[in-house]
């Protein structure tokens, strides 16, 4: 036996965090970083439930290990943690992602047999805005890419290549990274990409991109130790053995600065956004568009529609003679 006698158990809350967390992976291909944010939020509603005056009884503890738990809350106890995030400022937006994760964790409780009700079924959305994507003008990103041809050597070569498989492909940036090798060297017309939820799609790829990937690859094993390999197209030292997010990010606020672009306008997801909104502006159509973004509803594409009726709305405001 170790000392102090054997393991204690894991409160029942804290076992049923793990199971809803792996379902999420083995049935919805969840990422290390939707998890993170799952458990985020039931953490976060855990510590309501056991602070002083939480839910509908407080009281003293923390986390997943008290008495009355995430599990066990009522629909009094979810009602009153919403209201919270209210006082506390939280955005709707906010407010909104964490319900969604307290339906689909009690929803799993109650598939699963381990509740007999589920108490977030009845709770409504909070109101929230349409939030339009931020988006780039063509002469902005024609700018970024100028810039990013000045840069020379290895990094240089690396740069471009991000830059135009982003704009070019509207991928993911999580996607970008994670890019194999394997997937420019089948038919660099197209790209192979796994998005969210394992879903496999195929994204053309335009001349200068592919002449960039081109340029790129024979500099590649530079970002690599000495006689070691990858299987990654963007192989770095980092834990995960290629770039990270946050290092991509970077790099695209510093090509903004360099292009005279307001830092704060560029990021990955913002390039994403100047991809799908520039085709529509070129007469894509959106089924297309939805296919080669990976969104798996169409109405989340048709956000795209709204950007272009707001620009067409301020060109009329900005330019009739009539609206003067």
């Amino acid at each position: 036996m170790a000392p102090g006698g054997p393991p204690k158990e894991k409160p029942a809350a804290a076992r049923q965090v793990e199971a809803f967390l792996e379902m999420l992976v083995a049935e919805r291909g969840a990422r290390p970083n939707t998890l993170a944010a799952y458990l985020r939020d039931l953490t976060d509603f855990a510590d309501f439930l056991a602070g002083p005056g939480g839910g509908s009884g407080g009281g003293p503890g923390g986390g997943f290990g008290r008495a009355r738990g995430v599990d066990a809350a009522s629909g009094a106890d979810l009602r009153a943690y919403m209201a919270s995030l209210e006082r506390r400022g939280l955005s709707p937006r906010t407010a909104a992602r964490r319900l969604s994760t307290l339906r689909q964790f009690h929803k799993f409780l109650y598939a699963e047999g381990l509740r007999g009700d589920d108490p977030a079924a009845a709770l409504d959305s909070p109101r929230q805005g349409r939030r339009l994507p931020r988006v780039l003008s063509e002469a902005e990103v024609d700018r970024l890419l100028a810039v990013a041809r000045r840069h020379d050597g290895p990094e240089g070569a690396r740069l471009l290549a991000l830059l135009e498989l982003l704009y070019a492909s509207g991928l993911r940036v999580s996607e970008l990274i994670s890019l194999p090798l394997a997937a420019v060297r089948r038919d660099p017309r197209v790209i192979f990409v796994r998005g969210k939820g394992g879903r496999e799609r195929m994204v053309p790829l335009g001349e200068p991109a592919r002449a960039a990937v081109a340029a790129y690859l024979p500099l590649r094993r530079r970002f690599l130790p000495e006689k070691a390999d990858s299987p990654w197209l963007f192989p770095s030292g980092a834990r995960e053995g290629h770039l990270t997010r946050q290092r991509v990010g970077q790099l695209l606020k510093g090509l903004a600065v360099e292009a005279g672009i307001d830092r704060d306008k560029v990021s990955p997801h913002v390039l994403r956004h100047a991809f799908a909104t520039h085709l529509l502006d070129h007469g894509a159509d959106l089924r297309a568009l939805q296919q080669m973004l990976g969104h798996a509803d169409i109405s989340t594409t048709q956000i795209y529609t709204h950007v272009l009726n707001e620009r067409l709305k301020s060109l009329v405001q900005d330019h009739h003679p009539l609206a003067r």
